[in-house]
């Protein structure tokens, strides 16, 4: 009996600390990162002040948190697409698509308050190191096993695709997203192929 005690506090804990996450990303959405108190976000996620201190010291903390959940659901998202694709040309061509669709996805923080504020913290420079790292090893492979460039070192390579693809937050649609995944696609062709 314990055990199922133990498993439901544990469940009624996350379920709140991911209400509280939510709601405080809408709020700062909303009214934008300065007019949101953690009065307003107890109040919205229906808890009190005293709970809300309880899993969160201020707003700050409670976005970063948030921050991060979008970040790991980001690169789990991305290592889904890679797996379940083909060979190592099509699992490249998986993760940059899945890379530039969510960069266009996204765009809505880039450039805001909110945006310069979770931008600075030492999760995003590991998650775009491990994206990063990740593309180097799709393009190595690919290229190991031919077409792709061998002129230019993987490392490089990755730079360009992450770089020319964060432009997709810019653009108006999925179907524009995905043309300019097959132009980035089109620079990585071994010089034979072009």
């Amino acid at each position: 009996m314990p055990r199922i005690w133990n498993d439901t506090i544990e469940a009624h804990r996350r379920a709140v600390r991911e209400a509280i996450l939510d709601t405080t990303a809408t709020l700062v959405a909303e009214q934008g990162l300065a007019s949101v108190t953690m009065s307003q976000i107890a109040g919205k996620t229906g808890i009190g002040r005293a709970t809300l201190y309880k899993y969160f010291s201020d707003v700050e903390s409670i976005l970063l948190a948030w921050h991060e959940r979008q970040i790991t659901a980001h690169l789990e998202h991305l290592a889904h697409a890679r797996d379940r694709a083909g060979d190592a040309r099509r699992r490249l061509e998986a993760v940059l698509e899945a890379f530039a669709l969510i960069s266009h996805e996204s765009h809505g923080h880039h450039g805001t308050e909110l945006g310069a504020f979770l931008h600075r913290d030492e999760q995003v420079v590991r998650a775009q190191r491990q994206l990063h790292d990740m593309v180097r090893d799709l393009l190595a492979e690919a290229a190991a096993t031919g077409g792709l460039r061998q002129d230019v070192a993987p490392e490089e390579l990755a730079t360009y695709c992450l770089h020319a693809l964060t432009a997709a937050g810019s653009l108006p649609s999925p179907a524009a997203v995905r043309r300019l995944v097959k132009v980035t696609l089109a620079g990585l062709q071994a010089e034979t192929d072009l």
